[in-house]
C-alpha cells in the first residue's frame, strides 16, 4: 500500500539522488499523522465544548486524583506554559463553571484549582470520545503492532522528555 509519504520520497530521490532522504520516510509519516490526530482531538472536544487547551487544564486536575486540585505551579509543569497563560486559562475555566480556586492550606498567599462536578464530567467525556477518535486512527494495526510501535516512538521521545529545565 502506497501513501502519500511513498510518492514525496520517490520525487526526492529522482530530484536529489544525492541526499539520503530515509529520515522522510518516517519523520513525515509522524508529522502528517500528527496533523490527522490534531484533527480527531479538535473534534473530541468540540463534541463536548472544549477546546484543546482546556480539554488539557481539565484533564490534568482530573489526573491528579480525588479531590483534583493542583497549584497554579504544578498545573504550569504539566501543560507546559508561561504563568501569564495559565492564569489567564483559569480565569476563563473559572467562568465557565469548570474550576474554582481556592485557598491553599499550606500557604497563606497561595491558591489551589480544583475541578468543579462539571469540569470533571467535561472532561470525563472527552476523554472518551478522545480515546475512540484514537482507537480509529489505530485500528489498523494489531495489538502487538500497536505494542511496538509505542516502544519505539518512547525510543524517540524519551530523550526530550527528560532534558532538565
Amino acid at each position: 500500500m502506497e501513501d502519500e509519504v511513498d510518492r514525496l520520497v520517490a520525487a526526492w530521490r529522482r530530484e536529489r539522488p544525492d541526499l539520503d532522504v530515509e529520515p522522510l520516510e518516517v519523520l513525515s509519516r509522524v508529522s502528517r499523522l500528527a496533523r490527522h490526530l490534531d484533527r480527531a482531538r479538535r473534534l473530541a472536544f468540540s463534541e463536548h465544548s472544549l477546546e484543546p487547551w482546556e480539554f488539557d487544564v481539565l484533564t490534568a486536575l482530573r489526573r491528579a486524583g480525588s479531590p483534583y486540585q493542583l497549584s497554579p505551579g504544578q498545573l504550569l509543569t504539566q501543560t507546559l506554559v508561561t504563568s501569564g497563560t495559565m492564569t489567564n486559562r483559569i480565569d476563563r475555566l473559572t467562568k465557565k463553571g469548570l474550576v474554582e480556586r481556592l485557598p491553599d492550606p499550606g500557604d497563606r498567599r497561595g491558591v489551589l484549582v480544583r475541578l468543579t462536578e462539571e469540569g470533571q464530567d467535561r472532561a470525563d467525556q472527552a476523554l472518551a470520545g478522545l480515546l475512540e477518535q484514537e482507537r480509529a486512527i489505530l485500528a489498523e494495526l494489531s495489538r502487538a503492532q500497536r505494542g511496538e510501535l509505542a516502544g519505539l516512538l518512547r525510543q524517540l521521545t524519551a530523550p526530550f522528555d527528560n532534558i532538565p529545565g
